[in-house]
C-alpha cells in the first residue's frame, strides 16, 4: 500500500512491515529516507500545531511553497519529514540512532493522511476478536485499553488480538465498518494482515464500578473523533474523515463502558456489545 526508498547502505529492520508487503497494488504513498542528515526544517516553514503524548511531540509546518512539514522529538532523538501537498510523498531526514522510531512515525502519520480521502481511519486503539467480528476499545494513553483487551482474551472463549495500538477501520461500499490489522500496535508486537466487520466500539473509563451505556450518533460521533489520527485544521483531510466517522457511527454501535480491571467489567462488556450479533 505504500513504498519506502532508502540510501545504498541503510539497514532499515522492518519485519512489522512485512506480513503487509504486496507487490500488485499501487503504492498509496512513497516515502524517501536520508539517514545520517542532521534534521533540518525548510526555509520558511511556519508553525501550525504541537501536539504532546507520552513524552514524544510532532510539531507541524506549512513550508510557504504548498508543502507540509513535521518535527518528531522524543528525549534527545528528532527527525524531519517533509511532504508534498497530497502526502502522497514524503522525504524523511534522521540520525541513524533514530532511524527505526522515526521511519515507524513518518509511515504511520503519512497513512493517515493519505489514506483520508479513501473511506480510512487509523485510530488510537486496541482491538480485539471474538466470533468473527471486531471489537474496538478506545481511551486517552493510560486509561487501560490493553488491559481490557487482556481480560477479553483471558475469560472469553475464542477471544483473539487484532491489534493493541493503531488498527485501520475502513468502511466498504456496503457501509460496513472493517477493522485491519497494521504494522503499528504499541507496546505489544502484533502484526496480522486479517480484518473482520467491526461489531461494536467501545469507549474506555476508569470507574469504582462496572457499568456499560449505548452512546447516542453524536457521542458516538465524539468519541470515535478523539481516537483518530489526522490533521482536523486541514480541510481537505477533515472532510475526508468526517465522513468516514458519519459512516461508522450509521451502521455501528457506539458504547460507553465505566469499568474496574476486573472480569466482571469484561463479561458486562461482552456481554452486551456482542448481543445484537448472537443468534
Amino acid at each position: 500500500m505504500f513504498g519506502v526508498e532508502t540510501a545504498d547502505g541503510i539497514d532499515l529492520p522492518m519485519n512489522n512491515y512485512k506480513p503487509f508487503d504486496t507487490e500488485d497494488e499501487p503504492s498509496l504513498f512513497v516515502l524517501t529516507i536520508h539517514e545520517n542528515a542532521l534534521p533540518t526544517l525548510p526555509d520558511g516553514c511556519t508553525e501550525e500545531r504541537r501536539q504532546e503524548e507520552e513524552g514524544q511531540s510532532i510539531t507541524s509546518y506549512s513550508t510557504g511553497d504548498g508543502r507540509y512539514a513535521f518535527r518528531f522529538e522524543l528525549q534527545q532523538m528528532a527527525a524531519i519529514l517533509v511532504t508534498d501537498s497530497d502526502y502522497k510523498r514524503g522525504w524523511l531526514t534522521a540520525e541513524k540512532q533514530s532511524l527505526t522510531w522515526a521511519v515507524d512515525n513518518s509511515l504511520m502519520l503519512l497513512y493517515a493522511l493519505a489514506s483520508a480521502p479513501h473511506s480510512t481511519l487509523l485510530f488510537h486503539s486496541s482491538v480485539v476478536v471474538n466470533e468473527g467480528r471486531a471489537y474496538l476499545f478506545l481511551g486517552v494513553s493510560g486509561t487501560g485499553k490493553s488491559t481490557h483487551t487482556s481480560l477479553w482474551m483471558r475469560h472469553i472463549d475464542g477471544c483473539t488480538l487484532l491489534n493493541d495500538d493503531n488498527p485501520v477501520v475502513r468502511v466498504d461500499d456496503q457501509g460496513t465498518a472493517i477493522a485491519y490489522g497494521s504494522p503499528w500496535s504499541g507496546k505489544t508486537p502484533c502484526y496480522k494482515n486479517l480484518s473482520f466487520p467491526v461489531g461494536a466500539i467501545v469507549k474506555l473509563h476508569q470507574y469504582p464500578s462496572n457499568r456499560i451505556k449505548p452512546l447516542s450518533k453524536l457521542h458516538g460521533y465524539i468519541a470515535i473523533a478523539e481516537s483518530v489520527s489526522g490533521k482536523t485544521w486541514d480541510k481537505a483531510i477533515a472532510e475526508g474523515q468526517h465522513q468516514t466517522k458519519e459512516a461508522i457511527v450509521k451502521n455501528t454501535e457506539v458504547y460507553y463502558l465505566d469499568c474496574l480491571p476486573d472480569r466482571d467489567a469484561a463479561l458486562l462488556c461482552r456481554e452486551t456489545v456482542s448481543r445484537r450479533w448472537r443468534k
